[in-house]
């Protein structure tokens, strides 16, 4: 028999909006779950270019509350999660016949000004034959800007969020589907959770309703909530490429191409370069996402155009492609559709279903916000709007200081190497001190596997993380996979496949019982 379980707030989709509404409403003292049908942020929110910014190119399209809410957000996030986000500085090479230089300055002064910036440095003109950020780029460039943004370890974001949510009361359910969702006689909504992994299931009652799925909310509203879903949402694929390091030095370049769009290239994990993204129209399953061949050269395109060195498609490393979810404002071209997002509440009959329409990673607090100001009069939660100014774990570092907490790191504990404590640090944060636990050597984080993974920071993962396979640690809660040798890759992924999964569910007699032989 299924088991039973009654919460004021069911959220579906386990991406960073709804983790990060998950969180807020469990802060605000309500009973809440969450379920995921994969591993959190297994799907568009790890797949993005991992920027906290305000966007500089929808000024272009007159998102102007768009981008002071995201330029506002970008401090406070940073103020929140100083370990796994960190000012960026970003090269825009001008390229006088895309935009005319008084353009983009004035684009750069409302930038500066429209988020009240107080931690960050103001743009500035460059020349970029006299400055050391030209020297990657062709002779022909001459002139440029520099502003800032911030970069985020985009699915830990997630996993903060929804580690917040848990320690506040909330239950966290990754790969946990929801198959069916009805309203209820007396208001309540009545849903069916089903374990992936087991099969086992469980029936939950909520007396509120989020439809967090991303790219999937609108076949959540017909398939999981038998909801009329008139198309809302444009799916447009983003991908990106890695390739080995293109130039020296930490800052990002931002160019600029005909077709009006634009192209990131960011340092990444050290050793690479991180390119994207492109801004494709999807059909499909969003979980079978993939670059194209079209796309990755018409990223190595984009590059070669600008930097000295050239690309080609044999020179990537690692490529990905995420589904972005956009609300559709009927723009003509998908660069061009907003990242604006909509929040649309509804009674079916008299149980209250939110739906969350596009959105970005930067916004999703202040989404979160909305989100509960709009569930509020029918939930009635013991407390107000707190998220603003509350540390997500392991950023409550001394000062907001990352290379202060970090040469405490390592004067606390001199026996572990600097590239792992440093890793460590921006990885967990203050709570690095749980995953080492009373450690006084290497040899005391238990079995190593290579390349600076030891047993201590998987058992973390699977205890404080919900991480179940070897890709939840190596490619999400980490990008350990692109530096790791196949035979540590072997050993953590043979690691993980010794756990003790769940028996799944004998379905055998249930079936036996409705075949027409029975």
């Amino acid at each position: 028999m299924a088991s039973e379980q009654k919460v004021d707030l069911l959220v579906l989709g386990g991406g960073i909006n709804g983790a990060g509404i998950a969180r807020d409403a469990a802060g605000r003292g309500l009973k809440v779950m969450l379920c995921e049908q994969g591993d959190l942020a297994g799907a568009t929110s790890s797949a993005s270019t991992k920027l906290i910014h305000g966007g500089l190119r929808y000024l272009e399209q007159y998102e102007f509350r768009l981008v002071r809410e995201a330029l506002s957000e970008r401090e406070v996030l940073l103020a929140l999660a100083p370990h796994i986000i960190w000012p960026l500085r970003f090269v825009l090479p001008h390229e006088p016949h895309l935009r005319p230089a008084w353009l983009i300055r004035l684009g750069l002064f409302l930038y500066d000004h429209l988020g009240g910036r107080k931690k960050l440095p103001a743009s500035q003109g460059l020349n970029l034959r006299e400055s050391p950020l030209g020297q990657p780029l062709q002779p022909r460039l001459r002139r440029g800007f520099v502003y800032s943004d911030c970069w985020v370890e985009d699915s830990r974001l997630v996993i903060l969020n929804a580690m917040d949510a848990a320690a506040r009361g909330a239950t966290i359910c990754p790969r946990t589907r929801c198959i069916a969702a009805r309203p209820a006689a007396d208001g309540l909504w009545q849903a069916v959770l089903r374990d992936q992994r087991s099969g086992r299931e469980r029936n939950v009652t909520a007396r509120a309703l989020v439809n967090a799925a991303g790219p999937w909310v609108e076949q959540v509203l017909r398939d999981v909530l038998g909801r009329p879903a008139p198309t809302r949402v444009r799916l447009v694929k983003g991908s990106h490429i890695v390739v080995p390091r293109l130039y020296e030095g930490e800052q990002a370049y931002l160019l600029q191409n005909a077709d009006r769009r634009i192209v990131f290239t960011i340092p990444y994990e050290g050793a690479y370069t991180l390119i994207g993204t492109t801004d494709v129209a999807f059909a499909g399953d969003p979980a079978a996402a993939a670059i194209s061949a079209e796309e990755t050269a018409y990223l190595c395109q984009v590059v070669g155009s600008y930097f000295t060195r050239t690309l080609t498609p044999s020179d990537v490393v690692w490529s990905y492609a995420g589904v972005r979810p956009l609300h559709d404002d009927s723009a003509r071209d998908a660069a061009a559709v907003t990242r604006d997002y909509v929040l649309e509440l509804e009674q079916v009959e008299g149980a209250p279903l939110l739906s969350v329409f596009g959105g970005k990673i930067t916004t999703y607090r202040r989404l979160a916000e909305q989100a509960m100001a709009k569930l509020a009069p029918h939930l009635s939660p013991e407390n107000g709007p707190w998220t603003h100014d509350c540390c997500l774990p392991g950023g409550d570092l001394p000062g907001g200081d990352f290379q202060r907490f970090l040469d405490h790191l390592g004067q606390n504990h001199p026996w572990l190497p600097a590239a792992l404590a440093r890793r460590y640090a921006r990885a967990y944060g203050t709570r690095t001190a749980v995953l080492l636990g009373g450690a006084m050597s290497l040899e005391g984080l238990g079995r190593a596997f290579g390349d600076g993974i030891y047993e201590a920071e998987l058992r973390y993962l699977v205890t404080e993380e919900w991480a179940m396979e070897a890709d939840d640690m190596l490619y999400r809660r980490s990008r350990l996979g692109l530096h790791v040798s196949p035979a540590t890759r072997a050993a953590v992924t043979a690691w993980f496949d010794a756990l003790p999964r769940p028996a799944p569910v004998d379905t055998s007699a249930g079936e036996a019982a409705k075949s027409p032989g029975a």
